[in-house]
């Protein structure tokens, strides 16, 4: 009854996330959700009780399927098998810039796309990105702290800081090419990351 419960609720989840990506949060009204997760009125208040719980929610989803990717991404024993810990980074720099580019909206951070919009509007979604962002930037850092350990990296690097610091830039390039339809800032993100990521000498 549970798995039932729960593979309904995520299907919602899902249902809207692209629409959201694409439209953000305010742009997108319930009628579109209930057409899109094909459900009527009734049973989306049975899984969710406003729409901002379901935005706090849609976050959340994200935030845990990214982690995994990310985890994937950056672990020794996933995507990135066979590479030192600086080189497993910079391929998930890529992947980023490779990504946003896209227009494809199921592909889109929804980060990048929620967090001016929703900061202000609610605190609870505003919370949730706060969180996810904070253990983003963990991940990373827990990366970097291995490259100074097995010597890919360089010790000057203060791993927390340096990870706020690129995750941060890499946000900020996302906006200025999603304003100017332009990869360049992503790809200058990604000169001073290779820059920033310095192998010892």
């Amino acid at each position: 009854m549970r798995e039932h419960y729960d593979h309904n609720k995520r299907h919602i989840l899902q249902a809207g996330h692209a629409l959201i990506a694409q439209k953000g949060y305010t742009g997108v009204g319930l009628a579109e959700i209930l057409a899109a997760a094909q459900i009527p009125k009734g049973s989306f208040y049975h899984y969710f009780g406003s729409k901002e719980q379901y935005g706090r929610e849609l976050i959340q989803h994200y935030v845990s399927a990214y982690l995994e990717r990310l985890d994937h991404a950056l672990s020794d024993h996933g995507q990135g098998q066979g590479e030192d810990a600086r080189q497993r980074l910079l391929t998930y720099w890529g992947y980023w810039l490779e990504s946003q580019c896209c227009q494809e909206a199921e592909q889109r951070c929804l980060v990048v796309k929620l967090s001016a919009e929703v900061a202000d509007l609610s605190d609870d979604m505003r919370q949730a990105l706060h969180e996810g962002t904070q253990r983003f930037i963990g991940r990373i850092a827990a990366c970097i702290e291995e490259g100074i350990a097995e010597g890919s990296l360089h010790t000057v690097l203060e791993p927390q800081a340096t990870a706020t610091m690129l995750y941060q830039q890499w946000l900020g390039a996302s906006l200025l090419s999603r304003l100017g339809r332009d990869r360049a800032p992503m790809e200058a993100a990604m000169l001073v990351t290779r820059r920033v990521l310095v192998a010892p000498r």
